[in-house]
């Protein structure tokens, strides 16, 4: 009994090594598969990958033009508003200093006092110009989070008919190295985002 078991597991050691040298070896009769190139040219043997150039995109993405025109716009609101008290505080600060050297104050704790007014109203402009930087990069950083959420949205809409499995951002050629032009698809989703954006419901 033991050297039918032998037998039997020798007869299937060999079928095994066999097996093995036959598909290593190529010796069934099959061809060996060649791997399928891309062509540039016949998007049907391409991968169901895409990727955006995100500086082109937002270069030519009319939503994100307006939204960049309002940060600007607030931008410069706020310099001209801290320009405007800036130079009017310089103007007190100078005519503070001319009535120091003419001796125009009655009294020393009169200078003193204006002296004190002074340096508190510079505090207050410092203190005006961080705040309307914290409020500006706040503003910037929901605009940025309101973009991100549309074109996510409209992505979503705009992949429906083209069933890709990913799209990548690439930006100044940092994550995409190399890449068919097949897969480029940033002019196509420019025109449509374009296409679907009215300024009414920004």
């Amino acid at each position: 009994m033991k050297n039918i078991n032998y037998i039997i597991n020798g007869v299937l050691a060999v079928a095994v090594i066999i097996l093995f040298v036959m598909q290593f070896t190529g010796k069934k009769g099959t061809e060996s598969v060649k791997p399928s190139v891309v062509s540039g040219e016949d998007s049907s043997s391409s991968l169901p990958v895409a990727y955006v150039n995100m500086d082109s995109l937002l270069q030519n993405y009319n939503y994100y033009k307006d939204l960049n025109e309002i940060i600007v716009r607030k931008e410069e609101n706020a310099r001209a508003n801290v320009n405007q008290q800036g130079s009017q505080l310089q103007s007190e600060i100078q005519d503070f200093e001319r009535k120091i050297n003419n001796n125009a104050f009655l009294t020393r704790e009169r200078a003193e006092q204006e002296q004190q007014r002074l340096v508190k109203k510079r505090q207050e402009l410092e203190a005006l110009d961080n705040r309307l930087t914290q409020d500006l990069m706040a503003e910037q950083q929901r605009l940025i989070e309101q973009l991100r959420d549309s074109l996510s949205a409209q992505l979503k809409i705009f992949n429906q008919g083209k069933k890709y499995q990913i799209i990548f951002s690439n930006i100044s050629n940092d994550n995409i190295l190399l890449a068919d032009d097949i897969y480029d698809i940033t002019n196509e989703l420019i025109i449509y985002l374009n296409k679907n954006y009215s300024p009414s419901n920004n």
